[in-house]
């Protein structure tokens, strides 16, 4: 037999007897985090694990989708300590994982139906994070095939390629599966279009709990609390998050243009006359022109726009202000004073002009 076959894990075995794992098999990635607990998946094996106290002390976070090094596994008990945390390939902060490979964004065809901008907020936000961005309809079943094919051709003009599936007739789910593989997936979208119906259908040992549509106002209830990471039985993990209409656009305005697929295609084929182009209505812009999201476009920039000027004001009234601490140890703020003639003169200064002013006087009498 060649030597990767007779190739075993390096094991110690302690005082009674008991095989204790090498440093390479207490490696493994956090599922989930509760307060200041942290379910850790290694190998086939799950522990709930702590913090070691020499992480906080250094301020190291650790997040789902963490590649953790936990120390004395207590296999019976399911208890361990998370003594190190690997550096992280890309990181989201909303919500908060680790290690993410793509986005995997999910509206539904009908019930809720398709809100065309909001579905453009969606995508904005996941193309911020640099991530692959992937695009899910569910709910195909309660739609005609001429409406499928519309949305699909339409979307393929943005720019993606659309999964359309029903969960309800277990429909459409092979490829979506073929792009899930091997990968950690966060999934995202507004409330009640199916994302928790969704990883019943690709996990079927996991059992969410299913929101129901509020018939009154169109959109989801909430169903979703915390992230978590739930093992693919084809390979891969997938991180549920919890559900909301309207995502946050904190990008600034010369940036947007690059979170538009459309947008980008016609940079690479001319560029605008002036560098900083917000393709608006500057003369000789490549960006402008006949194509269906310049609209939401123009919004979204609208909106950047006025976030990045409130952003600078709040700036500017920080920095007029100065922290303090008082004597029971609680800060606060007060005015800086700026102007000189509302400064204080130092003692010294004061003696400086009284001397002076005596001077003069005993010139004057001389």
């Amino acid at each position: 037999m060649s030597a990767e076959l007779n190739h075993q894990p390096d094991t110690q075995k302690s005082e009674n007897g008991s095989v204790i794992a090498s440093p390479e098999d207490l490696v493994g990635t956090v599922l989930a985090v509760q307060a200041n607990y942290y379910w850790v998946q290694l190998g086939e094996k799950s522990l709930l694990c702590t913090r070691r106290s020499r992480l906080k002390k250094i301020g190291q976070q650790v997040w789902v989708g963490d590649r953790v090094q936990v120390e004395e596994p207590d296999w019976a008990g399911g208890r361990g300590a998370i003594a190190q945390v690997f550096p992280r390939n890309s990181e989201l902060d909303r919500p908060p994982v680790a290690n993410a490979d793509q986005i995997l964004l999910v509206f539904a065809l009908a019930d809720p139906t398709p809100e065309p901008l909001q579905l453009s907020r969606f995508l904005i936000k996941a193309e911020s994070t640099g991530l692959e961005v992937c695009l899910g309809l569910n709910k195909r079943d309660l739609v005609s095939p001429e409406a499928q094919t519309e949305w699909g051709d339409r979307l393929q003009q943005w720019g993606y390629q659309a999964h359309l599936f029903s969960t309800q007739q277990k429909t459409g789910l092979d490829n979506l599966q073929t792009q899930l593989q091997q990968k950690i997936t966060v999934i995202s979208g507004p409330s009640g279009v199916g994302k928790s119906s969704l990883i019943n259908r690709l996990i079927p040992d996991v059992d969410l709990r299913v929101g129901s549509v509020s018939g009154k106002l169109g959109r989801g209830r909430h169903t979703t609390r915390h992230v978590e990471l739930f093992k693919l039985p084809c390979g891969g993990l997938l991180a549920d998050t919890p559900g909301f209409n309207q995502p946050d656009l904190d990008c600034a305005p010369m940036e947007l243009a690059d979170y538009f697929p459309e947008a980008r295609q016609r940079l690479e084929e001319a560029t605008c006359q002036f560098s900083n182009c917000l393709h608006r209505d500057e003369p000789n812009c490549a960006v402008r022109g006949n194509w269906e999201r310049y609209e939401h476009y123009l919004v979204l920039l609208e909106e950047a726009i006025a976030r990045q000027t409130q952003l600078h004001q709040t700036t500017d009234q920080d920095s007029s202000m100065k922290l303090k601490t008082n004597q029971n140890g609680e800060s606060y703020y007060e005015p800086r004073l700026e102007s000189k003639k509302y400064r204080r003169q130092s003692r010294r200064t004061q003696h400086q002009n009284l001397d002076a002013i005596l001077w003069d006087a005993e010139a004057e009498d001389d």
